[in-house]
């Protein structure tokens, strides 16, 4: 194979502007842009023929610095029925091994603007008497943790 392989990660939601949106914040990311060619979205939707109703049924966001996979939002029919079997670790708190009271600030900072923007709060989880992460949902109910 001459070319690298190239990671990319998908959610099917329901609202693809909204959760892009919100992931975006949680991660610190931006945007992703068009394809290699293209200087607009709506060209490049254009040109593919994907009806202007649909142009909102997909988002992307990358990582700021513009390296590392990107993670793309499509709009499915279908509701979310079960436990993710995959999902997202937001790590602020710089690790076990910091203060203690450290690293609650941080989740708790990350936790209440998370909040603010539409996630709710699951639950703490706790190991050896401290908290360990949060587990949270965001504004679709897809689960995520903050530690």
């Amino acid at each position: 194979m001459d070319e690298a392989l190239v990671l990319g990660i998908t959610c099917d939601c329901a609202d693809a502007q909204v959760v892009s949106r919100f992931w975006a914040r949680a991660l610190g990311w931006v945007e992703a842009p068009p394809p290699e060619g293209w200087d607009d979205w709506p060209t490049f939707l254009r040109d593919h023929e994907v009806p202007e109703e649909e142009w909102g049924d997909g988002a992307a966001i990358r990582p700021a610095a513009g390296d590392g996979p990107t993670i793309s939002f499509l709009k499915v029919p279908e509701a979310k029925t079960v436990k993710n079997r995959v999902h997202l670790d937001v790590k602020v708190s710089g690790g076990r091994h910091l203060d203690q009271e450290l690293r609650l600030s941080r989740m708790c900072a990350k936790e209440a603007d998370l909040v603010a923007h539409g996630a709710t709060t699951l639950r703490e989880d706790v190991v050896d008497g401290h908290l360990d992460h949060l587990v949270m949902l965001d504004p679709e109910g897809n689960e995520f943790c903050i530690g």
